[in-house]
């Protein structure tokens, strides 16, 4: 079975494209295999680590990673995937070679304000709403079409 690279980016892999590595990775991580990284590498936010673990995932362990070093190191992926605002992703670099780009807008949880428990909560909601788009992709992505398709449209 082919497997398709996807990598995910957000501003300082910390939170939503280590959530969205994790899951496809779990979720399927038969025909597609994920990896996460950030405009610059950051640390990784707690709240993620936490709800992600109330999930059954350990991501604690991850470290963050810049995605201009995948780039110089001449990395290949088939689909690039940002979980960053609009502007953000603008300063995601042009993989060769990707046959899908795509932008998913998620809040991002190192600037949740509040109590620990409103942190949590919030983090809780992008994590569910990360999970759901990642479900959606992998749906997607099975059909050996969408593949074939996007290599047409591209």
């Amino acid at each position: 079975m082919i497997q398709h690279k996807v990598l995910f980016v957000c501003i300082h892999n910390s939170a939503r494209s280590q959530m969205a590595e994790a899951f496809l990775n779990t979720l399927d991580g038969e025909c597609l295999i994920a990896e996460s990284a950030g405009l610059e590498a950051g640390k990784l936010n707690p709240y993620a680590v936490k709800v992600m673990q109330e999930v059954g995932i350990d991501i604690s362990k991850k470290g963050t990673q810049e995605a201009f070093d995948l780039f110089r190191q001449g990395r290949l992926f088939q689909a690039v995937i940002t979980v960053c605002d609009e502007a953000s992703a603008e300063g995601c670099p042009i993989f060769p070679g990707v046959i899908r780009r795509l932008g998913w807008s998620f809040p991002d949880p190192s600037s949740f304000t509040g109590t620990e428990e409103e942190i949590l909560e919030n983090t809780r909601k992008v994590r569910d709403e990360i999970k759901e788009a990642v479900l959606a992709f992998i749906d997607e992505a099975k059909h050996m079409e969408y593949w074939a398709k996007q290599r047409i449209n591209s």
